[in-house]
């Protein structure tokens, strides 16, 4: 009885998500995605493939129809505008997902909710500041970059480094996420002891673009190494600059916490020669083939991660959420069941969130929610730091 009752669930299910055609199956709706297109980070590529094989290609029946925003994007923002606001002419579209939610993300969410307001808009790891697009989309999650702003400097302590090195650019640092956490960092480190220095390098969406920039790296590092000493962590707010900085590290000394966007796949496969199946997602197995080449490289102990990729994660749950919030399995400001879909996502680490407190006005903002997860170092293991207590200063901290 208990196996028949399951069999008809999943007929009811099949069906509340595809309705009958003359060739087959067609989804009931749609839900639409952007991503980077892999050039800085394979994570998002992964995740949207995954999705497509699961729901299906929205162009041959599926629910998934899929874009990319573009390389330079901060050049190209009105092409961005108009790729999301165009997905709105779908008939059936009734989600639409932004990952990472580059600048132009927001405009367009006010223009698709005048044209669609049936429309749950989506995003994650927004470039733009966070009371803007928070206005802008149902439903915003970020990286918790205020609580990270101190723990990545308290791990970085915890290791042995003596010095912590923030390397930017101007674009980024008026960010309201990330210029607030550098501030977060540079206090923390004073109060950990540890010597705070800033670098700037190219942004890659600048002249030099993104082989310039990496190029910038590569040459650098040695020289921040002899200056500031081995004893030194660096973290850089650019996944084009984390490829040079974890080759260079690894192959002259210093430590590197996690990236900007922790995952598996951001730099370590080609800084050390990684040949991973990009369409895997059995994360486990991943980790264990990137720490062997970590420590196989004389790293072990100076460099780490999430054990779940963050971008990856993020389009996966949101697309589960957005569907579930479609077919009436969840109300859209529900933060365990959205927290569930991360779960079932990368179920090989366990996240933690909490509601965004916008602290130049003191309000909290619902609809924006700040996750994280531990730190694992590779050769030696998870960290701890969800247990680790941030203090009150660090979290009241406003962008200045």
């Amino acid at each position: 009885m208990r196996e028949f009752r399951l069999r008809v669930f999943a007929v009811l299910f099949f069906c509340s998500v595809f309705l009958p055609v003359a060739d087959g199956l067609a989804a009931a709706f749609h839900i639409g995605l952007m991503t980077g297109s892999g050039v800085q980070s394979s994570d998002e590529m992964l995740a949207a493939r995954k999705l497509i094989d699961l729901y299906g290609d929205a162009n041959h029946g599926g629910m998934v129809r899929h874009i990319t925003y573009p390389d330079n994007f901060l050049h190209d923002m009105e092409t961005t505008i108009g790729l999301l606001v165009a997905l709105a002419d779908d008939p059936l579209m009734k989600v639409i997902i932004a990952c990472q939610a580059v600048p132009g993300t927001a405009d367009a969410f006010r223009q698709i909710k005048i044209k669609r307001p049936d429309i749950l808009c989506l995003a994650a790891e927004s470039q733009e500041d966070t009371r803007f697009i928070g206005t802008a989309a149902d439903l915003l999650v970020n990286s918790d970059f205020v609580a990270r702003g101190y723990l990545i400097p308290y791990a970085a302590k915890l290791l042995g480094a003596k010095t912590f090195v923030h390397i930017s650019f101007p674009r980024h640092m008026i960010n309201e996420t990330m210029g607030r956490r550098r501030l977060i960092m540079e206090r923390a480190c004073d109060d950990l002891g540890l010597r705070f220095v800033y670098e700037k390098a190219p942004d890659p969406t600048g002249v030099a673009g993104i082989d310039g920039a990496r190029r910038y790296i590569t040459e650098q590092v040695p020289k921040w190494l002899k200056l500031y000493g081995k004893d030194t962590a660096f973290f850089c707010t650019n996944d084009a600059h984390t490829e040079p900085l974890l080759r260079q590290l690894a192959a002259h000394g210093g430590y590197f916490i996690e990236a900007d966007m922790p995952s598996l796949l951001m730099g370590y496969p080609a800084a050390f020669g990684i040949t991973l199946n990009q369409n895997s997602d059995d994360w486990g197995a991943l980790l264990k083939n990137v720490e062997q080449s970590v420590v196989k490289a004389g790293a072990s102990g100076r460099m780490g991660v999430w054990a779940a990729p963050l971008a990856y994660a993020d389009i996966v749950a949101l697309t589960e959420f957005g569907r579930m919030v479609v077919m009436g399995q969840a109300k859209k400001n529900d933060m365990r069941a959205l927290l569930a879909c991360y779960e079932k996502a990368s179920p090989n680490g366990a996240w933690q969130a909490r509601r965004y407190i916008d602290r130049a006005i003191g309000k909290t903002m619902n609809n924006c929610l700040l996750i994280r997860q531990d730190t694992y170092i590779f050769g030696k293991g998870f960290l701890g730091l969800t247990d680790t207590i941030i203090p009150d200063k660090y979290l009241a901290t406003p962008h200045q």
